[in-house]
């Protein structure tokens, strides 16, 4: 492969990835020889390599079949000796100077990830309402804002559609989006450099700072105190700071209880698992974009519907899951109807097809309200156990395929009607009391794990 055909791939991922991660990640890429349909390119760091690698390998994999290269697949190796800084044969084209950030320690956002492409239902609405106010910029209302919920419910979608919206609202704003895991790699990373004069300051010099997943530190005390004095820093200079967790701030185990208070002193927002028409909103989006890319494509009646039914608990893997239809439809020639789907994604469909049976409700339900599995079932009408027993008639309801009989029969062999009546009142009630609302919701999910 020529100077000028790489220079020309890079001139396609600068406009597919953007002009950040463009000079963060494919700039310093150095190509070094296409053997055997493996395109190798030299890295400065093994860091460096396995970030490009999984973020943007096949990308690059992709342009580079475009341009005509025998290639396979993409390897990148870090040389013996430091890289030469040799001229560019690409002159990179004039872009807006959006953010002089590349000093910042900071992962690259995502171009994909914006307020435009965040689709908004009951279960995002407030935390997709709250990373708005933030993204406005001014005086800082919610610090920190804590998003916290699930695997590919929109944590970070909308963080990085935060930081977009502030570098077009102001130009020169500092902000670092990384990982909490990429945030104690660069701390133990300083403290082997003997150079933490360094990292304090250049992280308490941001205006914005964003941290993934902050989970990941727990149990890990020099971090967690390095973390502690950062965070402070930053707010009583009025400097805005997003965290995101797997789960809400006094759930995460091994987090000193000082922290704990830090991330819950601003807003704490819940992602909720997505409803059906959040899912369908989701597909009919993705469909008018993949339209863009296989114009010819055509999607039978029900096929959405279909997956939005079918695949409930991770909105990355629908997304997955609709880009495969369209690749294979496209690929085939054919209409994605109803049953090319069912055969296209029936390794995703088998999985998400796990069965929650009515006993796993009971045993949960009586776990959450400490009363015994045999009062839950049993005759007695008190309302310690009466209203958990009407909560998991309510879940088996929702939640398993069972007719009202076969319910009945497994909460000691009670009529339908009286199951019905249990699953009615609870649905009058988690309108009306937030506490059953919270109870059903961490029910569900506890159960949808």
């Amino acid at each position: 492969m020529t100077e000028e055909t790489w220079g020309n791939i890079r001139n396609e991922l600068l406009k597919s990835v953007g002009k950040n991660n463009y000079s963060n990640w494919i700039e310093p890429l150095e190509f070094f020889e296409l053997e055997d349909g493996v395109a190798t390119f030299l890295v400065p760091t093994q860091f460096m390599g396995n970030w490009v690698s999984r973020n943007f390998g096949e990308q690059i994999l992709r342009e580079l079949s475009n341009a005509g290269e025998s290639v396979s697949r993409v390897a990148f190796s870090v040389p013996q000796r430091p890289l030469a800084t040799k001229p560019k044969a690409v002159t990179k084209p004039a872009l807006p100077e959006v953010n002089d950030s590349r000093d910042l320690p900071g992962a690259p956002l995502d171009a994909r990830f914006t307020f435009d492409s965040f689709v908004v239902g009951k279960p995002n609405e407030l935390a997709h309402a709250a990373a708005r106010r933030v993204a406005e910029g001014g005086p800082v209302t919610f610090n920190p804002l804590f998003l916290y919920g699930g695997v590919g419910l929109g944590k970070t979608h909308l963080m990085h559609s935060i930081a977009w919206e502030l570098q077009r609202r102001e130009k020169g704003l500092r902000i670092v989006y990384l990982s909490a895991e990429q945030f104690m790699y660069r701390f133990v990373q300083a403290l082997r450099d003997k150079d933490m004069i360094a990292f304090k300051q250049l992280f308490r010099s941001v205006d914005v700072l964003m941290i993934d997943d902050v989970q990941f530190i727990a149990g890990k005390d020099a971090t967690q105190e390095e973390f502690f004095h950062t965070f402070n820093a930053l707010v009583d200079q009025g400097k805005q700071i997003i965290v995101s967790s797997d789960r809400a701030p006094t759930e995460i185990t091994g987090i000193e209880d000082r922290i704990v208070s830090r991330l819950q002193s601003g807003l704490v927002v819940d992602l909720h698992p997505t409803n059906y028409e959040l899912r369908l909103g989701i597909l009919q989006q993705k469909v008018e974009k993949y339209s863009e890319q296989f114009p010819n494509l055509e999607i039978a009646d029900g096929v959405l519907e279909f997956l939005a039914h079918r695949i409930s608990t991770n909105v990355r893997v629908l997304e997955g899951a609709m880009m495969r239809l369209f690749a294979f439809g496209s690929l085939v020639g054919r209409e994605v109807t109803l049953e090319l789907a069912q055969d296209c994604l029936s390794d995703i469909l088998r999985h998400s097809d796990r069965k929650i049976t009515v006993e796993e409700i009971q045993r949960k339900v009586s776990d959450h309200y400490n009363i015994r599995l045999s009062d839950l079932i049993g005759p007695k009408r008190v309302r310690t156990f009466a209203r958990p027993r009407q909560v998991a008639m309510y879940l088996a309801k929702t939640m398993t395929s069972r007719s009202l009989p076969e319910i009945g029969r497994r909460f000691g062999g009670r009529d339908h009607t009286t199951i019905m009546h249990g699953v009615r009142k609870i649905e009058e009630l988690k309108q009306q009391d937030s506490q059953i609302a919270d109870d059903l919701e961490l029910l569900r999910r506890s159960l949808e794990a």
